[in-house]
């Protein structure tokens, strides 16, 4: 056990052998006590080369198990998840040529696709399944605003793992009657998401269970960096922009995390341009950043952030108003050259028209305003001419039906025959542009 691969701690660089010496410490470094710890593997890196060039599609992200913190795959507890399809979609290339002279390549990445919750969740909630399946814990504890708890739940549930699950009274109904309806606790707690997490990790340290550590959590970061390696696989190359909403921001560090772990091979390429957007109710990163580009980034302004506390927010999925990790991930996109921009929440309805009518597809909040990132992101000028773009879609909406009603505009009642006309599909396009022309 912890020979494929160890945890160094990143702040005072202690070795910690594995799982097992992390979860007896309840999570913290042994040598300093903190709880941020990288993963490094004894793999030969060159593996990673041959599993990207693998042509045949892959079963699930355990295409990667060489890199990923688990020793045996006996414990692998898995939907068929990390695998969803990157797709180009035409519409925004033609708007971005339309209305901004520009010829792009926009790659999106479909995460309603993943078979257990529709949402990129599902990579951290089959590691961690695993994981905590190889240890043989029994009982954990997460906290989440949705999305998160769902996965974890879920994957748990299947590994035969009882959880303990507590969400801010915000949180999307249909988030947790899921959870409730696969035989696992929720508590709803009442209060914003900064409030549920002291809950939740007052109740685990009374009954001494392991919780979810938030964003930095290798059973997460480790999972999510897998994306990194299907770009490669599907597209041949990283792109030059990676947008995305972001509400901790778990996955654009995970691919960093990508980066850092192959370092110096020449596989993963150049690091793309980080874009992030935040709904506008609820956007403390984007404030932050704003005023440290203002003043020119002053010593220590990464860590000059905003607390919102108890955000009213349309899409409570991605709203976190304490940015924590600001600091590291204001550093990235400052690194790569990128920028953060607020979106508008209102127009989400607006933007899941304009996709359900372009292409069929049905998406979530969340990944609403990721898309309106993009459209941000042109009208300021962050996309230059013959880039390509990745936009990493968060979820879609099975368990966003309220959502879905109000993307609903077509419907009409009738008592006869008489009443119905004929139907050309066509006239609607002004109507579901008429917010980005």
């Amino acid at each position: 056990m912890g020979k494929k691969f160890h945890f160094v701690c990143q702040t005072c660089g202690e070795k910690i052998e594995g799982f097992q010496e992390w979860f007896a410490n309840q999570q913290k470094c042994p040598k300093c006590g903190d709880s941020k710890i990288k993963a490094v593997y004894s793999t030969d890196k060159e593996r990673l080369r041959e599993l990207v060039e693998d042509c045949k599609k892959p079963d699930s992200l355990w295409h990667y198990f060489d890199f990923l913190p688990l020793n045996e795959r006996k414990n692998i507890v898995s939907d068929g998840e990390g695998v969803s399809p990157i797709r180009r979609w035409d519409f925004l290339e033609r708007f971005a040529k339309d209305k901004y002279g520009l010829n792009l390549e926009v790659h999106v990445n479909r995460n309603d696709y993943s078979p257990a919750t529709g949402t990129f969740k599902d990579k951290g909630g089959t590691l961690a399944a695993s994981v905590l399946k190889e240890q043989g814990i029994k009982e954990y504890v997460v906290v989440s605003t949705g999305n998160t708890a769902n996965a974890f739940a879920q994957y748990l549930a299947k590994a035969g793992i009882s959880a303990t699950v507590f969400m801010p009274q915000d949180a999307v109904r249909e988030n947790f009657v899921h959870i409730g309806s696969i035989g696992q606790r929720v508590y709803i707690v009442k209060g914003d998401y900064a409030y549920a997490k002291k809950v939740a990790a007052e109740y685990a340290k009374s009954n001494n269970i392991l919780i979810t550590l938030g964003n930095l959590d290798p059973l997460r970061l480790e999972a999510k960096k897998t994306t990194t390696f299907e770009i490669i696989r599907q597209l041949k190359k990283m792109p030059d922009v990676y947008i995305q909403a972001v509400s901790g921001g778990t996955a654009p560090l995970a691919v960093e995390k990508a980066f850092a772990d192959f370092e110096g091979t020449g596989i993963l390429g150049k690091m793309p341009r980080m874009l992030f957007a935040q709904g506008s109710y609820c956007d403390p990163q984007v404030v932050a950043w704003k005023k440290a580009q203002a003043n020119n980034f002053p010593d220590g302004w990464e860590y000059d952030y905003p607390i919102f506390e108890n955000p009213k927010t349309l899409v409570p999925t991605i709203a976190t108003g304490n940015p924590g990790l600001f600091p590291l991930l204001g550093r990235l996109v400052k690194r790569t050259g990128g920028d953060y921009f607020s979106i508008k929440e209102e127009l989400a309805v607006d933007m899941g028209r304009l996709i359900a009518y372009e292409k069929a597809v049905k998406v979530g909040p969340a990944s609403a305003i990721g898309i309106l990132g993009f459209f941000e992101a042109l009208k300021h000028n962050a996309i230059k001419e013959g880039e390509s773009v990745f936009i990493n879609m968060g979820e879609g909406v099975r368990r966003s039906l309220s959502f879905v009603e109000e993307l609903s505009y077509t419907i009409e009642e009738i008592t006869s025959a008489q009443e119905a006309t004929r139907f050309d599909r066509e006239k609607y396009r002004d109507f579901v542009w008429k917010s980005f022309m």
